[in-house]
């Protein structure tokens, strides 16, 4: 194994779990100092320590570096609702679904550090890669990995016409693939600090197809990225800081941005019909994306802040869940787990008159709200699985239902670890699976998580087994031939230089 993985003693500091929970005690000593002008002091308090003690908890050296994503990402949503409570200056219980809202943080909060021990429980363990298999990485060619990059689009592209068919979970995950290309690519670039123009280039393509998408999935480039800083344990240098400055300033204006303008473009997009297809073309899209950019001057930031924190807060539902107080009608039945696990074991190809589940209308079911606001565009809207795993089971009885969820994602993450192909390919296929099941947040309902979780384990498990042996002779046969050409140019120079016989 990479002696940045075994050596206490290294040159620089390095972007670890080490250092990360280093910096999450810093984190959470800040947000103590502010946490009395808060209207919730102890939530704010508490929820700022909760990233020191999930990192606690995983934060072992060969621990995949997706499972900090994943874990970071659900507990940012919980905590954003205490952020907003002190931007409202109104306690949580005081919102307009009342005390279930601060219910809900604390169910909520103490769900991401079950999650966390799920993680510890499957993945503490894993055995070290050898030296040769973690730096395997690091002798591919940039360029050869980016037109790898490149044939993924492809291949993301021929997956995306199958959605909506009986095989669509299985093709979404095929569609994934992509993320691993660029995965590979950051942690080879930034590793050995050569081929930034195609780390650049990723960059551009992704942020560009995100902005033009239905979704706004722009951000999830960045999730890439500092994923692949964190797997390749890049030295932290001054220089790193700006970088990281500079890119988490990016994706904040990138997503204020986008939550100004994203109502107006869906409606442009699918020309104001409730589905996910697109009316418009490219170029309209495109050309509608540039006049809002040309006009950023008319964004009010203020508003678009304040929708932003909102949004990413999911906590509300989960309130509006335990408010609407379902324990005589569903709680002790396991509807929502009955409904999840007959969704998977029954695939659409082999029961074709299967009746499907919508999100939405288990939400309508669940909180007995009006979401005609947001089926605008053709977008869903979900309680999340943890708000399931409340009406199942209760509290604190959901725990044990969330502790079910994060032993299946770190049981398949452990499965694609039992392969012997290079480190980062494994983290790389680690990261596809974690943000297929992250990448809506805690909106994600149980049928999704469980329905990838399968479909992910067949996909990477033939895709490890069988597809990426041959895809690494070639990066390694293309690696060989670049540096016996490379030789041959030096022994040429050498012997000019020298006054050979040439």
């Amino acid at each position: 194994m990479a002696s940045t993985l075994v050596s206490p003693i290294q040159i620089a500091p390095r972007l670890d779990y080490s250092m990360l929970r280093k910096a999450s005690v810093g984190f959470g000593l800040f947000f103590v100092f502010i946490s009395p002008a808060c209207p919730d002091p102890l939530a704010l308090g508490v929820g700022a320590f909760t990233p020191w003690l999930i990192l606690r908890l995983v934060g072992t050296p060969t621990m995949p570096a997706a499972i900090a994503y994943y874990l970071l990402s659900q507990w940012l949503q919980v905590f954003a609702r205490a952020f907003l409570a002190l931007v409202d200056g109104e306690p949580m219980a005081n919102s307009i679904y009342g005390p279930w809202v601060a219910d809900a943080y604390w169910y909520m909060l103490a769900s991401t550090v079950t999650l966390a021990f799920a993680c510890k429980v499957v993945l503490g363990g894993i055995k070290p890669p050898t030296e040769q298999n973690w730096s395997a990485h690091l002798y591919w060619r940039p360029v050869d990995v980016f037109i790898v990059y490149l044939g993924s689009n492809v291949i993301t592209q021929f997956a995306s016409l199958t959605f909506g068919g009986a095989l669509f979970q299985f093709f979404d995950a095929i569609a994934r693939f992509k993320i691993m290309a660029a995965f590979l690519l950051f942690t080879s670039v930034m590793s050995v600090s050569r081929g930034w123009p195609f780390l650049f280039a990723v960059l551009g393509i992704e942020i560009l197809s995100g902005m033009t998408g239905l979704l706004g999935d722009f951000r999830g480039v960045f999730v890439f990225l500092g994923t692949a800083a964190l797997a390749a344990q890049i030295r932290w240098t001054a220089r790193t800081t700006g970088y990281a400055a500079l890119a988490t300033f990016a994706l904040v204006i990138l997503a204020l941005f986008w939550t100004s303008v994203k109502v107006e473009y869906r409606d442009i997009a699918t020309g104001g019909s409730e589905s996910q297809a697109f009316q418009s073309s490219l170029s309209d899209r495109a050309g509608y994306m540039v006049g809002r950019i040309l006009g950023v001057g008319d964004i009010d930031w203020g508003a678009a802040s304040k929708a932003l924190l909102e949004r990413l807060a999911y906590v509300d539902i989960t309130g509006l869940v335990i408010n609407v107080d379902l324990a005589s009608a569903e709680q002790g039945k396991m509807r929502q787990w009955g409904d999840a696990v007959s969704h998977v074991f029954q695939p659409r190809f082999l029961f074709p008159d299967k009746a499907a589940l919508s999100d939405t209308e288990v939400f309508i079911r669940l909180t007995k709200a009006d979401v005609l606001e947001n089926m605008r565009g053709g977008t869903s809207i979900s309680v999340g699985y943890m708000a399931e795993n409340y009406v199942d089971l209760g509290f604190p009885g959901m725990l044990g239902g969330v502790f079910a969820v994060g032993l299946l994602v770190a049981l398949v993450i452990r499965f694609f670890f039992s392969f012997d192909v290079p480190w980062m390919v494994r983290q790389g296929t680690a990261l596809a699976f974690v943000y297929s099941i992250c990448a809506s947040g805690l909106e994600v309902s149980m049928p999704k998580i469980l329905g990838s979780a399968f479909t992910f384990a067949v996909a990477y498990g033939l895709a490890l087994k069988f597809a990426f042996p041959v895809g690494q002779r070639w990066l390694e046969a293309r690696a060989r031939k670049a540096a016996d050409r490379e030789a041959t140019i030096r022994r040429v120079r050498s012997l000019f230089r020298g006054g050979g016989p040439l």
